[in-house]
């Protein structure tokens, strides 16, 4: 099923139809015949959000075995074809999805529909111990690069623990602990394959030089004898009150460069106009070298080398305001976070002003047609608002709701969420290499 193109008030012309195979899968198409390229990306309703205690991680080692073969794609083939096509390939994992994407020359657009059809149908063909042993290995490796051994790689990982209490869905990273890498069976694997690989719980969306009907006939031809699977959980609730109703600190002494001072608020779920202001308040406060913050503490009290404010963006569970303040030479925390509140609490009192608020605006709106102007980007917003929220149009109104926000509700959002008592704070406080080793050998001792 499926119905006609038309653009939306609001969309910039830009138009999607939907489809629906008799397995499931939902089918979302975007002509856009500008350059002779196409792609392709394909979400997973899977996420960490979906993990269960002690197999933390599973999700994300997912990702990396479904680059290790199929039935008819032999080890590194989809990396090998794709690529010999003159095409480019990844996939990443979040809290609330899995997602897999090419970008192909437009002639090639059916080798990348086969190869996820393969993989979507018969990764369990493929998927063996070695397979298994290598991808651990090389997620463990990813674990120790970006988290473990490098400045401030823990802070991600240690502010979502303290955000989001302990047992709910959203309170580990993605990432996995090495303990629960190390606890996961093949068995788990399959088992994991099995219950969320399945089309009805994936949404496919082709944006750019393409054919919409015969798009569908390969989409059809591909992916339409992959059987459905029905025996999914849905992730377990993710909701909490509005504020955290206090202050959560933790002091981190490792090996960094500077003090830091980063903070996650607790912000209104991702969909709603609430978190649209929320989005425009940080902007104003840290979205780039004109925000507040970065006047405030970098230009004018010189206390610090880098301040920012950013969004991420959640559905499923409150979303976070991520504050991130390098300090300068010896400048203590306490200093930079009495001027950060006073900042917060200034904006909340008297909200944004039409200049903020128009450039915020601006640069939120050129971040959304940037993300919408390209096939892949296209493709991706198109997919994440239909998992997420059920309807794949949405993506292509966005920047007009965005521009819809009145600088009162701006305001408003901030009064009621960017306080002392709705965050979780961690101060990262340098120590020499030396000084750590007595640490750690002090703590092996005991």
């Amino acid at each position: 099923m499926g119905h006609t193109a038309t653009a939306q008030a609001g969309s910039g012309g830009l138009t999607a139809t939907e489809h629906r195979l008799a397995n499931g899968l939902r089918v979302v198409l975007s002509e856009d015949h500008l350059t002779p390229v196409a792609a392709v990306c394909l979400w997973y309703d899977v996420g960490s959000r979906h993990e269960v205690e002690g197999r933390t991680g599973l999700a994300h080692l997912f990702e990396h075995l479904m680059f290790q073969g199929s039935a008819q794609v032999k080890g590194n083939g989809h990396f090998e074809l794709v690529q010999g096509a003159g095409g480019s390939l990844n996939g990443t994992t979040s809290f609330e999805r899995t997602n897999y994407f090419e970008t192909m020359p437009a002639h090639q657009l059916e080798l990348a529909l086969w190869l996820e059809a393969d993989r979507m149908g018969s990764l369990l063909a493929a998927l063996d111990d070695e397979s298994m042993e290598n991808q651990r290995d090389v997620v463990k490796n990813e674990r120790r690069q970006r988290y473990d051994n490098v400045p401030y790689g823990t802070a991600f990982e240690k502010l979502t623990a303290l955000a989001y209490p302990e047992g709910h869905p959203y309170h580990h990273t993605p990432i996995g602990s090495m303990a629960d890498l190390d606890a996961a069976t093949l068995e788990d694997a399959r088992n994991f394959f099995r219950t969320y690989y399945a089309p009805n719980n994936a949404v496919l969306s082709v944006v750019g030089d393409i054919d919409p009907q015969q798009t569908l006939a390969w989409i059809e031809k591909y992916f339409g004898s992959i059987p459905a699977h029905d025996g999914k959980q849905p992730p377990r609730d993710g909701s909490l009150p509005e504020t955290i109703g206090e202050q959560l600190r933790e002091v981190v002494e490792e090996e960094v460069p500077a003090r830091a001072l980063m903070a996650a608020y607790r912000l209104p779920h991702d969909g709603t106009r609430e978190c649209d202001a929320a989005d425009l308040a940080l902007t104003v406060l840290g979205g780039g070298e004109s925000s507040r913050l970065h006047n405030r503490l970098v230009r004018r009290d010189r206390t610090a080398v880098a301040a920012g404010f950013g969004l991420l963006r959640l559905a499923g569970a409150p979303s976070l305001g991520w504050l991130d303040v390098k300090t300068s030479g010896g400048v203590e925390v306490p200093e930079i976070e009495a001027a950060v509140d006073e900042e917060l609490a200034r904006f909340a009192a008297e909200g944004p002003t039409a200049e903020e608020m128009e450039r915020a605006q601006a640069q939120l709106e050129r971040e959304w047609l940037d993300r919408l102007g390209t096939v892949a980007g296209r493709a991706d917003e198109l997919c994440r608002f239909a998992v997420l929220f059920g309807d794949p149009q949405l993506a292509l109104t966005a920047v007009q709701r965005v521009l819809e926000v009145t600088a009162e509700e701006v305001r408003a959002v901030a009064k009621a969420r960017l306080r002392p008592d709705n965050r979780a704070v961690l101060v990262y406080e340098p120590v020499t290499a030396e000084q750590n080793e007595n640490d750690q050998e002090e703590g092996a001792d005991q």
